[in-house]
């Protein structure tokens, strides 16, 4: 879901390389400024190069770098360097959270089943939300108002997805890209007729 945005973001960065990877030795002994607005060689930067460094100077070139379009954008090149989760956050040890914002609203993540049942108890109309992807869809074509919302995405009775004799469990907060991989591990571990309903709802996401 991400790969777009990153891609539109690439619309606006530079993609000439060379430009950056000069050293200030090399840049200072072959004369080649590079311009701290455009990125590029110029002769806009030189006398601060020889002047130093001023905290109040904001001289910038005013040539402007070229644009590109997104038909130009060789996405093969970058296709196999996905960002890589930052590993300080898997070691967090998660913990409830209660929010509050603006205008009375609240905010939930509990982390048993039997707080997100006392929530709710207390909270009859309250949303409960795991991709929270449809909250803004009511909000914005429907108009709906949700005052109080409960993240179920740390539940783990939630998070369960069990292959059982007579089907599977599939927690209401399971990740679609986990699901997909025991729906493909099902249908090739059994029989065609068994795993029709895992061939449709795999085709389907």
């Amino acid at each position: 879901g991400y790969r777009p945005i990153i891609d539109a973001f690439r619309l606006f960065a530079k993609t000439d390389d060379s430009a950056y990877t000069k050293s200030s030795s090399a840049i200072i002994k072959t004369g080649d400024f590079i311009c701290p607005s455009t990125g590029k060689p110029c002769s806009c930067g030189a006398s601060i190069a020889n002047e130093g460094p001023s905290p109040t100077d904001s001289r910038t070139c005013g040539y402007r770098y070229k644009q590109i379009s997104y038909s130009e954008i060789n996405g093969s090149l970058y296709s196999e360097k996905e960002l890589i989760f930052p590993p300080e956050l898997l070691l967090r040890i998660n913990m409830p959270l209660n929010l509050c914002g603006f205008g009375g609203l609240k905010w939930y993540r509990p982390l048993r089943l039997q707080h997100v049942l006392d929530l709710k108890s207390c909270y009859p109309e309250a949303k409960l939300v795991v991709g929270n992807s449809e909250v803004g869809i009511e909000m914005n074509m429907k108009n709906a108002q949700y005052p109080v919302l409960i993240s179920v995405t740390h539940v783990p009775e939630l998070n369960v997805l069990n292959v059982e004799e007579n089907g599977l469990k599939i927690g209401a907060s399971v990740r679609l890209t986990k699901l997909q991989q025991i729906l493909r591990k099902v249908i090739s571990e059994h029989d065609g007729h068994k795993t029709s309903s895992c061939k449709a709802i795999l085709e389907q996401l």
